[in-house]
């Protein structure tokens, strides 16, 4: 007989119920009291640990397909410009619809096993924009992973019209969006790919519609120097005076931003995510200055989402470059509250009133609940056919990759 004290108990599925804990017992409440839920509902967590679920707070589901094969460029890039240009703003150009959900679904079905319930996304896909957050938000509705969408609108292929086609699609997807679990905001590419009317108009419609920015900033010296030949000490400093960045707003990397400018983003109330894989394999450094603020949390930069091998690589850059070793704690639970942030909160996991978010580990992540749904059970995936995903996501590849090719 099953100890009802290491038993996990759910509810209906609803998304937003509140959670109990008492010793090792969760409760996930609605119109049911816990002594009318059947059987079918009692999850056996004896010999595991009740853990809260994993937050990927940026990253870019669009490179799900990516560890499929997709083809080494001709030329060896040489620094941060030549490795967007020669690899990811092909593959982003490559894209099309049926090739994005194929990647979407892969990636989305993978972080949920690794333990993931929630991802802070940064899209593009310049040939295919209108329409492209409806094909991640469907990934992420049918799966059951919690996510926060964006277009990263930018002008590096078709100049101001590009930019004004992916602000439209943060727009619609932001007003037409009803999934429970999704939310939308509005995203720039990085700086240094928009002019400053651009800017300008990523910031008005922050404001029309009561939300957030999503960007990359100074994730490499190119940047920094651009802002700078613009006029501006740098990209945070540009955003800030072309008042795009909202508080609440998300920043990711943050690698070539000094102490002072990393205190002005707290101050002004901005998330920092730090990606320490990619900035690893893309040689753009370290941030050492985000230790000067409380609002960093760790994400991915469209590694998979396995956020535990993302952390065992913070915690050896960071012993690396003199940090301590609580630094992974304390992104780990910045990453719960800007989740909470963006979702309308609390989301303190395993305390009562929280997001419903929890994970059951033995040895690996064996269960997770997001927003009160069972999602993945003995480590098995219970929202989609995990052969037909990954199936249709080789079947999908080849054609990337020579489309891809073809852009050379």
């Amino acid at each position: 007989m099953t100890d009802p004290s290491s038993t996990l108990e759910l509810g209906p599925d609803r998304s937003g119920w509140e959670l109990e804990l008492v010793d090792d017992r969760v409760s996930v409440y609605g119109p049911m009291t816990t002594t009318e839920l059947a059987s079918d509902r009692r999850l056996d967590c004896s010999g595991g640990t009740l853990v809260p679920s994993r937050v990927n707070a940026h990253t870019h589901i669009y490179s799900g397909l990516a560890p499929l094969g997709m083809p080494p460029p001709e030329e060896e890039p040489g620094n941060f410009l030549e490795i967007l240009e020669r690899i990811w703003w092909r593959l982003d150009q490559a894209l099309d619809a049926t090739s994005l959900a194929a990647g979407a679904r892969l990636y989305v079905a993978e972080a949920l096993l690794a333990g993931t319930s929630t991802l802070v996304d940064h899209h593009e896909s310049p040939r295919f924009i209108e329409g492209s957050l409806d094909v991640l938000a469907e990934a992420c509705h049918e799966l059951g992973i919690r996510a926060v969408l964006c277009f990263g609108a930018t002008e590096r292929n078709d100049g101001r019209r590009e930019a004004r086609r992916g602000l439209e699609e943060c727009r619609r997807f932001i007003v037409a969006n009803q999934r429970p679990l999704v939310r939308g905001v509005v995203g720039l590419h990085a700086s240094f790919t928009v002019s400053d009317d651009t800017i300008r108009e990523a910031g008005q419609l922050c404001r029309e519609l009561g939300t957030v920015l999503h960007v990359h900033v100074a994730e490499d010296r190119a940047d920094v120097e651009d802002a700078q030949r613009r006029g501006y000490r740098g990209p945070l400093e540009r955003l800030l005076e072309l008042e795009a960045l909202p508080p609440g707003s998300i920043l990711a990397h943050g690698v070539h931003l000094n102490p002072d400018q990393v205190r002005l983003a707290l101050d002004k109330g901005l998330w920092l995510v730090q990606n320490p894989r990619s900035n690893r394999g893309n040689r753009v450094g370290y941030p050492s200055a985000l230790v000067a603020s409380s609002r960093v949390a760790l994400g991915t930069d469209g590694y998979p989402a396995r956020m535990d091998e993302e952390a065992a690589v913070l915690a050896e850059e960071a012993a690396a470059h003199g940090e301590d070793e609580g630094i992974v704690e304390d992104r780990v639970t910045a990453g719960w509250r800007l989740v909470g942030e963006l979702f309308g909160g609390p989301f303190a996991p395993l305390a009562p009133g929280a997001m419903a978010d929890v994970g059951v580990v033995d040895g690996r992540p064996s269960h997770l609940v997001v927003g009160g749904k069972l999602v993945v059970r003995d480590g098995k995936l219970l929202t989609g056919d995990l052969e037909q995903i990954q199936a249709e996501a080789h079947t999908q590849a080849p054609p990337l990759w020579e489309r891809m090719k073809a852009l050379a």
